[in-house]
């Protein structure tokens, strides 16, 4: 059994208490959720029975309840917090969203947005045209109405109610009524503030609410310079309707009052009427809640933690046009009371419980009431008992250490037997011939200790072919110095003809330039070690290099097959091109060596991660599988001794030397099918590739 599963044992030991109890919290929590849910749907409840029996608190005007939906669609009023200033300008207007009303393709360039509020018994409508022409109306021409203006038209006992807002220049304009108005209405109370804008022109108004009769329609009659006194106009309606204007929604006072006093419970409380248009919302009271201050604050933080359900969705809030949906909403309004749990916006550790309840009326369901309550209010009555137990944990964690410690100790103990055996395997002679202690523990130390073992087996064998070195150096040196001394002889004791003569002579220069191989390739690794350290990278760009000895390589292996594949861009890396130069012409004559004349021969760069990969395939055998992992090792060597040429073993591992010099990797593969060899030189990117 390995150490890490040792471990994992005794830590699953500690693991049970902390788990244990974490499993208790969270069944407390999970019956306190169900305590919460059960409280908000209650309170809820009381609230729908209160409104189920006062109609009037949700539909102001009975008849919208019970109409079917119009195809225009209703104007939404939002609740102002603050006072309105009419005074024609967008200030106070900024979080409220706006409507916009434009012509249809083809006609003038006239648009309308507008916006609506409600305060106080009162309706403020905020309005901005679009008009590159705007034309005032002209006391000297007539007294009705001649320029552009606004028609406003309400419904009162099943009539129509219309009044118009025309001015002759920008200022405070007042309403003036199209016809027989209810008793007790007067058009002067329908006031407002036209205003030039860029464009167009600004106009704000108030009017009281009761003179809306709960709906409201309004459209702008544009005249401009037309001929024949043609006019257009735009809005919600059309001068000629004579259906009821939309429906105008809006929060009822009544509705606020009644709600107001649950303000003091802790719930945000919202009332949805049949058509999920948002009649009320009464947010807690300011200071209600207050976190238990007597716990550390990363306590909270660990315990609401602990308890988190993963992720959760954000609570549903009105839309541009006052609709608001939910699941537990769309439950409500189909008679089945439901509840949700959401994420809180403004903590990321809390979570909002959300209750919602049809309200009835006649037995038909005419809005839904939405209690919503902070999971901060149930959470923080645990907070005490959670510190406890954490005291506990830590105390049984601390006596679980002191085990730990203990079986660290005899670690410890067997760590050091192995360093000391490791300290004395190796003397100033070298290795000792003395067997290397084999653990028989079935652990990473115990497979440690066999490691050591195995390496200083394989570094005796190391060593004893360094013994013999001198033997083989000696057979591949008899027989050039053999040639030489021949030669040598030949010359001296006969007098051959000229023809004769340039045989010795070329006989001791073949010996001689076989020896000098031999002595060359002998030093050639110790002096590039010793090159490389008075060596200093630079930045280089391998494309260019590349194709400048490529041109070379074509002349020298002329019977082969070349090809050269490099990016268009750059290939960037820190390196020195006089190594890199020398490790590919080893790589090119190591595959030239081993490729059959007119075999092919691929020189390729790519790009590989944050890497550049320079690979070098041939045609030809494939490598033998126990050596690809020794391939670039000292003195290893896969050609036949009647290949020609001096082969030590060197070149590769030269290769090798240079890679490593330059913070890389190199390997040896054989092709797909066995139909050939590549090499691969992997060099770091100075500038990742595709990174400009």
């Amino acid at each position: 059994m390995t150490l890490r599963r040792q471990l994992l044992l005794v830590s699953l030991l500690l693991l049970s208490l902390p788990w244990a109890g974490c499993q208790f919290i969270r069944e407390m929590e999970g019956a306190l959720r169900h305590g919460q849910e059960q409280s908000l749907q209650a309170t809820a409840q009381a609230i729908a029975a209160v409104l189920g029996e006062r109609e009037e608190l949700l539909y102001p005007n009975p008849l919208r309840r019970l109409a079917p939906g119009d195809k225009t669609a209703p104007v939404y009023a939002h609740p102002a917090e603050q006072v309105v200033i009419v005074d024609g300008y967008s200030d106070g207007w900024e979080e409220i969203d706006s409507v916009r009303l434009a012509s249809e393709p083809g006609a003038s360039p006239l648009a309308l947005s507008y916006q609506a509020a409600t305060r106080n018994g009162m309706l403020y409508l905020m309005l901005r045209v679009a008009d590159p022409e705007v034309v005032f109306h002209n006391p000297g021409v007539s007294d009705e109405p001649n320029g552009d203006r606004l028609v406003l038209r309400t419904w009162q006992d099943n009539r129509r109610q219309e009044y118009v807002i025309a001015t002759s220049a920008p200022g405070s304009v007042r309403a003036y009524p199209l016809g027989p108005l209810q008793p007790g209405h007067d058009g002067a109370r329908i006031r407002g503030f036209w205003q030039d804008a860029a464009g167009g022109f600004s106009l704000e108004l108030e009017m009281p609410l009761d003179y809306t009769g709960g709906r409201l329609g309004f459209y702008l009659v544009n005249v401009g310079h037309r001929p024949g006194g043609r006019f257009e106009t735009l809005g919600n309606i059309n001068p000629l309707d004579t259906l009821a204007p939309p429906w105008l929604i809006y929060s009822p006072a009544p509705l606020q009052q009644t709600l107001a006093p649950f303000s003091n419970q802790g719930s945000h409380l919202q009332v949805v009427d049949k058509d999920n248009w948002l009649i009320a919302d009464v947010t807690p009271t300011a200071g209600k809640h207050k976190d238990n201050a007597d716990t550390f604050w990363l306590l909270r933080l660990l315990y609401r933690s602990i308890l988190a359900r993963g992720e959760l969705a954000l609570p549903p809030v009105a839309t541009g046009n006052g609709q608001v949906t939910g699941e537990e909403i769309s439950s409500a309004l189909s008679g089945i009371e439901a509840s949700h749990r959401y994420q809180d916006p403004g903590y990321s550790s809390r979570t909002i419980l959300s209750a919602a309840v049809p309200i009835f009326h006649a037995g038909v369901v005419s809005g839904v009431v939405v209690a919503r309550q902070s999971g901060e209010e149930y959470l923080s009555l645990t907070d005490q008992a959670f510190s406890r137990l954490l005291g506990y944990s830590l105390l049984a964690l601390c006596a679980g250490a002191f085990g730990l410690l203990g079986y660290a100790s005899l670690l410890s103990w067997r760590i050091g037997k192995l360093s000391r055996a490791a300290r004395q395997a190796i003397s100033a002679e070298g290795p000792d011939t003395g067997a290397f202690p084999r653990s028989s523990a079935r652990d990473e130390i115990g497979e440690l200790s066999r490691h050591y073992a195995d390496l200083l087996d394989q570094l005796r064998e190391y060593n004893e072919y360094l013994r013999t070195l001198s033997r083989k150096l000696s057979h591949e040196l008899r027989t050039p110095i053999a040639v030489i001394q021949t030669s040598l002889e030949n010359l001296e004791q006969s007098a051959p003809g000229p023809g004769q003569r340039d045989v010795y002579v070329a006989r001791a220069r073949e010996g001689l330039v076989r020896l000098n191989g031999i002595l060359t390739a002998m030093s050639e690794a110790n002096r590039l070690e010793e090159s490389i350290r008075g060596n200093s990278t630079r930045d280089l760009d391998l494309v260019p290099l590349l194709r400048e000895v490529f041109e070379a390589y074509r002349s020298i292996y002329p019977d082969h097959k070349l090809a050269l594949q490099v990016p268009t861009g750059e290939a960037r890396v820190a390196g020195v091109p006089e190594l890199i130069v020398q490790a590919l012409d080893k790589l090119l004559d190591n595959a030239a060596s081993f490729s059959a004349p007119g075999g092919g021969i691929t020189l390729r760069l790519a790009p590989v991660a944050n890497q550049w990969q320079l690979s070098i395939s041939n045609e030809g055998p494939p490598l033998p599988t126990e050596l690809q992992e020794h391939l670039f090792d000292p003195m290893v060597s896969l050609r036949q001794a009647e290949s020609g040429g001096v082969h030590l073993g060197l070149g590769l591992h030269i290769v090798s030397l240079i890679v490593e010099f330059h913070r890389g990797r190199v390997k040896a593969e054989n092709l797909p099918g066995g139909e050939g060899v590549c090499v691969t030189l992997s060099l770091p990117a100075v500038k990742p590739p595709g990174v400009s």
